[in-house]
């Protein structure tokens, strides 16, 4: 099924270098063979989001660099069928209406990761609002969805705030996953932001002897305590390393998961770490980190793990949110419109905020 739209022109946010991101009125798109164009309902500002603002250089720099502007940025997206291309409802296996999110990233299906089931580590990497060879981002009235996206449908039963933190939630998931908890695991979560929060509740349904969560915001550990953590640990007040210690007879956590996007969260990581323990990497760095790197060899043969993406948690994320066991509650602080980003970006920006989303569609 094929919908004709009569209007061409849109509102949107336009990225054209650091600090440099305009509200602009720019062409609709269209849906062409096997695509999709939604109407965003939703679409998060994530921290990658507002370290590319500033400029950081792993977005900006290098021979490769993650933005090739100008684009729409935004991946944290949900929305509504607007328009079927020719095939697409079958392609998707979705109709018109439909509330929809599709994987932040574009496999390009046929780099050897691609092939071998491995899409979210894709070669070329095409992800949402970051280039536009493939598609623009969500924040904007409308985007397209190509081809190759993978789409999920979203129950309406799930609540709006729920719907936009799905695919955060997918790499929460998949973060926790990459850990392998276990029942007798002591597990420290360092940084209490929108996906140390989401980490949080997902690592509670793991059921470890102990969930310790560290941030230097009381107010988050609170929620972070809601959400099931046992121990909170604010290191301006508490010594970390003894606290952690005082819970392991002196060994160290089982499993560390960093996503304080800091520097400091890496080093602290490698002291509360026992032996043999499970160090899992999230966080997007702002900064090099510098470690002494013998720590993970030499003197306690650590178990170094990446954790990148949601792959094949959306599915889980949708559930999980359409059962109430996790919740956005707490976590979604703040909505704008989309004529309203430069106040967006300033408290998505400040830790007056954890997780801000644009509202194209002005929906509550």
């Amino acid at each position: 099924m094929t919908t004709q739209n009569t209007e061409s022109r849109m509102t949107a946010i336009v990225c054209h270098a650091p600090e440099d991101y305009r509200v602009e009125q720019v062409t609709k798109p269209r849906a062409g063979r096997n695509e999709l164009v939604i109407r965003i309902a939703a679409c998060g500002i994530c921290a990658s989001d507002c370290k590319c603002y500033t400029g950081a250089k792993m977005f900006w720099g290098g021979s490769s660099p993650w933005v090739k502007a100008p684009v729409i940025p935004g991946h944290e997206f949900f929305g509504y069928v607007e328009e079927a291309g020719e095939g697409a409802a079958e392609h998707f296996g979705v109709q018109v209406g439909d509330r929809v999110i599709a994987e932040q990233i574009v496999p390009c299906g046929k780099c050897r990761y691609c092939k071998s089931g491995q899409y979210w580590m894709c070669e070329v990497h095409n992800i949402f609002g970051f280039q536009r060879e493939v598609a623009d981002g969500g924040m904007a009235e409308y985007m397209r969805i190509p081809p190759t996206a993978l789409v999920h449908k979203i129950p309406l039963g799930v609540s709006l705030e729920d719907a936009a933190i799905i695919e955060p939630l997918s790499c929460a998931i998949h973060t926790v996953n990459r850990g392998d908890v276990q029942l007798d695991d002591v597990v420290v979560i360092a940084g209490a932001g929108p996906l140390g929060l989401m980490m949080t509740q997902v690592a509670h349904l793991k059921t470890p002897k102990k969930l310790v969560v560290i941030d230097l915001i009381d107010e988050r550990l609170e929620l972070a305590k809601q959400y099931g953590a046992d121990v909170v640990i604010n290191p301006t007040k508490d010594n970390a390393l003894d606290v952690i210690k005082s819970l392991t007879d002196g060994y160290g956590c089982d499993v560390y998961i960093e996503t304080t996007g800091a520097p400091i969260g890496v080093t602290q990581g490698l002291d509360l770490i026992r032996k043999l323990g499970r160090f899992v990497e999230f966080s997007v760095f702002g900064a090099d980190a510098t470690v002494d790197w013998s720590i993970i060899g030499d003197r306690k043969e650590l178990d170094v793990r990446g954790a990148h993406l949601g792959p094949y948690c959306y599915p889980i994320a949708i559930d999980l949110l359409a059962r109430g066991l996790v919740t956005s509650k707490g976590i979604v602080t703040h909505g704008f419109s989309l004529e309203e980003w430069d106040e967006a970006i300033k408290v998505a920006n400040s830790t007056d905020s954890i997780k801000v989303l644009l509202k194209p569609a002005g929906e509550h």
